[in-house]
C-alpha cells in the first residue's frame, strides 16, 4: 500500500473559526497527497465549514465545542469507522506546510512506526522549551516536542484513539501520546519546517500565565495516567519504611 495514492488515507483538519486559513489547507492538502480530506468543525461561528467545502473537504459539522482533541477524535472515529488505515492530522491555521506532509509517509514507512510527529525545533519559543524538558522527565517520552498538531496515525494508532478510552483527555498531546505509549505502540519523529501561524496565536503557550495552568494540569494528568505514587514506593529499598 501506498497511502500517498491511496483511498486508505484520509487527512483530518479539526478547524473552529478559521475561515481565513482553511480553504487554501484543504487545497494544499489534496495538491500534495492527493487524498481525501475530512474537516471537522467544532462549533465555529464564522464560514469555516463553507470554505472548506468549497476547498473540496468533507465536512463534519459537531453542535458543540468539543475542543482541539475532541474534534480531532471524531475525525479519527470517522475513519475507523470508514475504513482508512492511515490518519494524517493537521491544523487549520495555515502552520503546516502540505508539500511537508510527504516527509511523515517516508519517515513511516522506513521506520516500522505507529505514529509519525512532525517536529519543528525552531518555532519553539523559551516557555515551550521548558515546558518540553519538563514534560521529557516527568512522562519519560523521549520526544522533542510534545503538541505538533501534524502527525500521522497507522491503523493501530487509530482504533487506539477512537476508544472510549481516548475520551475527554484535555490536552492532545501529552495524553494522547502517554495513551498510545502505554498501548505499546512505536512513536517517532521527523523534522519539518512550518509557518508562523497566520491568523491568531497559540491557545496554549498565549502567556506564561496560561503555561503555567497547562503545566499544572498536565501534572496532574500525567501523575494519573503513570501512577508515580506507587512507582516510588515500589522503588524503595526491601525494609524501608512504606
Amino acid at each position: 500500500m501506498n497511502p500517498l495514492v491511496s483511498e486508505d488515507c484520509l487527512a483530518v483538519i479539526p478547524a473552529r473559526d478559521e475561515v481565513a486559513t482553511v480553504g487554501d489547507v484543504v487545497a494544499g492538502v489534496r495538491a500534495s497527497l492527493g487524498c481525501r480530506v475530512l474537516v471537522v468543525d467544532d462549533a465555529s461561528t464564522d464560514g469555516t465549514s463553507a470554505a472548506a467545502r468549497a476547498a473540496g473537504a468533507e465536512v463534519l459539522m459537531l453542535p458543540v465545542g468539543l475542543g482541539a482533541w475532541g474534534a480531532s477524535q471524531a475525525g479519527i472515529r470517522y475513519a475507523a469507522r470508514n475504513g482508512f488505515r492511515v490518519v494524517i492530522s493537521l491544523d487549520a491555521d495555515g502552520q503546516h506546510k502540505p508539500e511537508s506532509l510527504p516527509l511523515l509517509f517516508e519517515r513511516y514507512q522506513g521506520s516500522g512506526a505507529n505514529v509519525v510527529i512532525g517536529t519543528c525545533i525552531e518555532r519553539l519559543s523559551m516557555p515551550k522549551r521548558i515546558a518540553w524538558q519538563y514534560l521529557r522527565v516527568l512522562t519519560g517520552l523521549r520526544l522533542r516536542d510534545f503538541t505538533s498538531g501534524l502527525r500521522l496515525y497507522d491503523e493501530a494508532a487509530i482504533l487506539a484513539l477512537a476508544a472510549p478510552e481516548a475520551s475527554l483527555l484535555d490536552y492532545q498531546d501529552v495524553g494522547v501520546l502517554m495513551l498510545l505509549s502505554a498501548k505499546g505502540l512505536k512513536i517517532v519523529e521527523t523534522p519539518v519546517p512550518m509557518r508562523a501561524r497566520i491568523e491568531g496565536h497559540s491557545r496554549v503557550f498565549a502567556s506564561w500565565a496560561v503555561v503555567v495552568r497547562y503545566m499544572f494540569n498536565t501534572t496532574i494528568l500525567c501523575i494519573s495516567r503513570l501512577d508515580l505514587g506507587n512507582r516510588v514506593v515500589n522503588a524503595l529499598p526491601r525494609g524501608a519504611d512504606r
